[in-house]
C-alpha cells in the first residue's frame, strides 16, 4: 500500500531477483545474515527465518573464495529469496558469486583494485542482468575526498558515490543502486538528499552502525523516516546490533507507520492514573499472540486499539475498527466506538482476538 501523502522521487527501476526496486514499486525491506558465511546450513536457515519474518532482500558477507563457493549451496537451498553478495577488496569474489546465481552484488568500486577489475565485474553482471549496489559510508570514502572536505561529510559521501556510479557507467553498466550512509543521522540525511538530486538511480537508505536495538531503532526511524517522508528511498535496512529478524520487524513497522506498507495498526495509550488494569502486559500479550493466532494478520488493514480506560477507549479511539478499554479489573470490547460487551481482565486478549477473527 503506497501513501499518496508523499510524492515519490522519480527513479529508474532495478530487478533484484523477483523484487523490483525503484520507480513506483513498494519500498522493500532488507537485512543481512550474521552467521558464518562458510556454514551453508546455518546461513540458509537464517535466510529462511528472515524471509518468513517479511524480509524482501537478504545480504550475505562474502569474505573469501571459500565463502563464494559456499554461496552456491546457499543459493540452491534458498532459490526464491533475493540474495545480495557483500564484496570488498577482491573482485574475483564478485565474479564467483555471479556464476553461482547471486541476485545483486554490493561493492565499493574504489576498493576492488584497478579499472580493469571494475570492468570485469561490470561485464559479468551485465551479461547476467545482476544489478550492482554502490555502497559508500563514512569509513569507506576515499582519503582524497576526506581531505578535500575536512572529514566524512555529506558532500564527501555523495561525491564518492557519484564517482563510482560514473565509473560503472564508463563500462556501459546502468543497473545501479546507490547507498550512502553514516552513523550520524544528519550526515546520512544530507548525503542521501544530495545523491537524490544528482541521479535517478534507486536509493538504498539506512543509518549505518546505528547501535543497539533500542537506540538503533530510534536513529533509524529519525533518518530513514525523514527521507521516506520526502519521497526519497526505494529500499531500506534498519541496522541493529541485534538479531537480524528484529531489523526486519523494525523496518516493516516503520513502513506501516508511514502508510507505505499494508498491515494492522495497533493503537495503545501510555497509561495514567486512571488505568486499573495491567495494560502493559495486555498489549505485550496481544502483540505476541495476534500474528500466530489470527490468519493473515500481517495483511489486515485494520486499526486495533488497546486502551487503559474508558476515556481513552471508545472516545479517543472511536476511529479504531475494534478495541478494548480497561476498567477496574475488567475490559470493555468495542467496535466503531460502541461497547459490545465486557470481560474479566485476564480474558481481555482472548476476547479481542476472537472478535478480530469475526471481522
Amino acid at each position: 500500500m503506497e501513501n499518496n501523502r508523499f510524492s515519490r522521487r522519480s527513479s529508474r527501476t532495478v530487478k533484484v531477483g523477483h523484487v523490483t526496486v525503484g520507480g513506483s514499486s513498494p519500498v522493500s525491506v532488507q537485512s543481512m545474515t550474521n552467521t558464518d558465511p562458510h556454514d551453508a546450513r546455518a546461513t540458509s536457515d537464517q535466510i529462511k527465518r528472515l524471509s518468513a519474518a517479511g524480509c524482501d532482500i537478504v545480504r550475505l558477507a562474502i569474505p573469501d573464495m571459500e565463502a563464494a563457493e559456499t554461496f552456491g549451496l546457499i543459493r540452491e537451498e534458498c532459490p526464491s529469496v533475493p540474495l545480495v553478495a557483500d564484496i570488498h577488496f577482491d573482485y574475483r569474489l564478485a565474479l564467483a558469486v555471479a556464476e553461482r546465481g547471486v541476485d545483486k552484488i554490493r561493492i565499493n568500486p574504489g576498493n576492488i583494485g584497478s579499472d580493469e577489475n571494475v570492468r570485469a565485474v561490470a561485464k559479468a553482471c551485465r551479461e547476467r542482468n545482476i544489478p550492482i549496489r554502490i555502497g559508500v559510508n563514512s569509513g569507506s570514502a576515499e582519503k582524497s575526498l576526506i581531505e578535500k572536505y575536512g572529514g566524512p561529510t555529506a558532500e564527501a559521501l555523495a561525491e564518492s558515490a557519484m564517482y563510482h556510479a560514473r565509473l560503472l557507467e564508463r563500462y556501459d553498466f546502468g543497473d545501479i543502486i546507490i547507498a550512502v550512509k553514516a552513523s550520524d543521522v544528519p550526515t546520512t540525511v544530507a548525503a542521501v538528499r544530495q545523491v537524490a538530486c544528482l541521479c535517478d538511480y534507486p536509493l538504498h537508505v539506512g543509518v549505518t552502525e546505528a547501535g543497539s536495538e533500542y537506540g538503533g531503532i530510534i536513529k533509524s526511524a529519525a533518518g530513514i523516516g525523514t527521507l521516506l517522508m520526502e519521497g526519497i528511498g526505494d529500499t531500506i535496512r534498519v541496522s541493529l546490533t541485534a538479531e537480524p529478524e528484529k531489523e526486519v520487524t523494525a523496518g516493516i513497522t516503520l513502513l506501516k507507520a508511514l502508510g507505505l506498507r499494508k498491515g494492522p495498526n495497533i493503537v495503545s495509550c501510555p497509561s495514567c492514573g486512571r488505568t486499573k488494569i495491567d495494560l502493559f502486559s495486555i498489549v505485550s500479550e496481544f502483540e505476541r499472540r495476534a500474528p500466530v493466532e489470527i490468519e493473515g494478520w500481517n495483511d489486515l488493514g485494520i486499526t486495533v486499539a488497546v486502551m487503559g480506560c474508558i476515556v481513552n477507549g471508545p472516545g479517543e479511539a472511536s476511529n479504531a475498527d475494534i478495541g478494548l478499554a480497561g476498567g477496574s479489573g475488567r475490559a470493555a470490547v468495542f467496535k466503531g466506538g460502541k461497547v459490545i460487551f465486557s470481560v474479566d481482565e485476564d480474558k481481555a486478549v482472548d476476547a479481542l482476538i476472537y472478535e478480530i477473527k469475526k471481522l
